[in-house]
This record gives C-alpha cells, sequence and structure tokens, in this order.
C-alpha cells in the first residue's frame, strides 16, 4: 500500500513523493495486526489521513491470493497445492510477468508452515526453458510465448498449467486422489465460500485481519496442516542432554483415519516435512508462529472425538475465524 500511494503522488509530482515519506517515517512502526495513521496532503484532494495496516502475520505482507482465484477454480488450485505438497513438477504458464511472478509466490505461501525447499523460478527466462527438463522438483513460470518450445522438450511427468485459461496443459491424472479426501472436500467446500464467509465475518466483531482474503485463505490451509499434522510437537522427546528427536512411526501411527496415514506416509518423505521437523529438533525454544498458536487450540480440541472430517474441519476454522458459528 505504502508504495501504491507513492505512485499516486509521484504521477501527480515527484515533489509530494518527499514529504509523504518524511511522513510515514515520523510516524512509530507498527507492530503486527496494528494500524498506524499518517497525515499527508494531495493538490485538489487536500489534508488525507491514511491508515496503514501491517498483517498480523508478516508473511503475508507481501503475497496477493486474490490472484490465484483469478486464474483458477478452487478445484484446480487444491490440485496445485497438493502436487507441490508431494514435491512435484510444476509449470505455471501466463501472457503476463506479473501473473506469473503474483500466482507463484502466493501458491508458495499456501504450503506454510512448510517451505518449498526446490528450485523455483517465478519467470524462467526463454533462454533457460531446458530447466524444465530437469528431473528434480520445481515451480517455474514461462511465458505463453515459451509454450510452442516447451510442448518440444523430452519433459519428464509435470504438472503444466496455463494460469490464462484455467486448464491443464499436462497432468499426471491422479492429483485428485492425494490428499485425504474428507479434508479435500473441506478445502474445497471453505475456498467456494470464501466470500460468504468474509461477508459474514466483518460483521461481527473478530480481528480484522480475518476479514481479508488472504486471512481467510491463510487459516484454511492452516487448519488443513493443524488436522494432518498438528500433533507433531506430542512426538518431540527430549533427551537428558537436551536433545530432541522425533518419533516418526508413532506420529504416524498415532492417527485414527486411514486416509490421513496414508498421506503422512508420502508427505514424510518429502524434503518439506523433513526440514520442518529438523528446524523443530534444533530450535531451543518452542516456536510461537501462527501455525503454533492453531496447534495449541487444536490440541486443546483433541478429547473431542464426536467431530469428524469436514464439520470438525469447518468448526475448528470457525472457532478461529468467528464466521461459522451461525451454521455450525
Amino acid at each position: 500500500m505504502v508504495l501504491d500511494e507513492v505512485e499516486r503522488r509521484r504521477g501527480i509530482s515527484a515533489a509530494l513523493v518527499y514529504p509523504f515519506m518524511r511522513s510515514l517515517m515520523e510516524s512509530p512502526f507498527p507492530a503486527p495486526g496494528k494500524t498506524i495513521k499518517v497525515k499527508t496532503f494531495l493538490p485538489g484532494a487536500g489534508n488525507e489521513v491514511l491508515e496503514l495496516r501491517r498483517p498480523m502475520d508478516s508473511r503475508l505482507e507481501h503475497v496477493d491470493f486474490e490472484c490465484l482465484f483469478t486464474c483458477l477454480s478452487v478445484r484446480q488450485l487444491i490440485r496445485i497445492f497438493a502436487s507441490l505438497l508431494l514435491e512435484r513438477r510444476v509449470i505455471f504458464v501466463a501472457d503476463k510477468l506479473s501473473t506469473l511472478s503474483s500466482c507463484s509466490h502466493a501458491v508458495v505461501a499456501l504450503l506454510y508452515p512448510f517451505s518449498w525447499q526446490h528450485t523455483f523460478i517465478p519467470v524462467l527466462p526463454a533462454s533457460m526453458i531446458d530447466i524444465v527438463c530437469c528431473p528434480t522438483p520445481f515451480l517455474v513460470g514461462l511465458l505463453s510465448s515459451s509454450l510452442p518450445k516447451l510442448k518440444e522438450l523430452p519433459v519428464e511427468e509435470a504438472l503444466m498449467v496455463n494460469l490464462g485459461s484455467d486448464r491443464f496443459i499436462r497432468q499426471m491424472d491422479d492429483e485428485d486422489t492425494l490428499l485425504p479426501r474428507k479434508l479435500q472436500a473441506a478445502l474445497e467446500q471453505a475456498l467456494e465460500r470464501k466470500n460468504e464467509l468474509i461477508s459474514q465475518d466483518s460483521d461481527s466483531d473478530s480481528d480484522d485481519e480475518c476479514n481479508t482474503l488472504n486471512g481467510l485463505v491463510s487459516e484454511v490451509f492452516i487448519r488443513f496442516f493443524v488436522e494432518t499434522v498438528g500433533h507433531y510437537s506430542l512426538f518431540l522427546t527430549q533427551s537428558e542432554k537436551g536433545d530432541r528427536a522425533f518419533q516418526r512411526e508413532a506420529f504416524r501411527k498415532s492417527v485414527a483415519s486411514k486416509s490421513i496415514r496414508r498421506f503422512l506416509e508420502v508427505f514424510m518423505e518429502s524434503q518439506m516435512f523433513a526440514g520442518f521437523i529438523q528446524d523443530r529438533e534444533l530450535r531451543k525454544c518452542r516456536a510461537k508462529g501462527l501455525f503454533e498458536q492453531r496447534v495449541e487450540q487444536y490440541l486443546e480440541e483433541l478429547p473431542d472425538t464426536e467431530q469428524s472430517g469436514m464439520n470438525k474441519f469447518l468448526r475448528g476454522l470457525g472457532n478461529k475465524m468467528k464466521f461459522l458459528h451461525k451454521k455450525n
């Protein structure tokens, strides 16, 4: 938003940029989730007071999930998400550089609290297109002008996505079977209802962060990970020397759902999962990020065994977002 305001002023006169930046620099840096007011002046508009809000979760500060829903249907987005979770090769194709960049960064943000560990090139230059022949996982973006060349290359199994038409150019045909069935259905239902849920929440007294598309989408995918791996901390044991170790098999076998156990068998072999667990094993103190906050809430819910599948997912999401209480 700050850059938008700078550009707005620069479009009128470059002399208007400095006073705005000076006012901004004199304002206190907001804490996560807090808002600051900046007084400014624009010819023709007079004095203005801008409210600038810092996101509660800084990882979303430069992410815009709107681009994903502009280019992709919910079902296609979930298929791409599943492919990335299992560290497959994914290629985005679009007419504009901005579309490739925005969608690539947004889809990687969906993986939080995990991090993409492999090749990530949001905009791959045409001169480097041979990279798509690499046998290791990657997420790359290509301009549509490179599509004819792409189709000629001996690309190994990969998911190729046309962001302009919401269609798969090439796929593995198993994308709908990669995630636990009930959780996939819950993901789809929550995302299909995103506008309704945001509207409901904006009428409540919940945190403003939940009133945005970014806030909603983030919570939906975090809930998926809470449901699948939220119990990980229960299986981090500590030795007398203070070293932490993760009990892998006990962690997987503790899950009651067969479909989630099958998913974990594959997901636990990924570098994303390995990096996540290694980070937790090496930490001297417990992490306090958004995911860990949701995990604490989830562990408090564990004794309630009556909920399952989609209802449990949506209710767990609703406990935080406060917009499902009217219908659940």
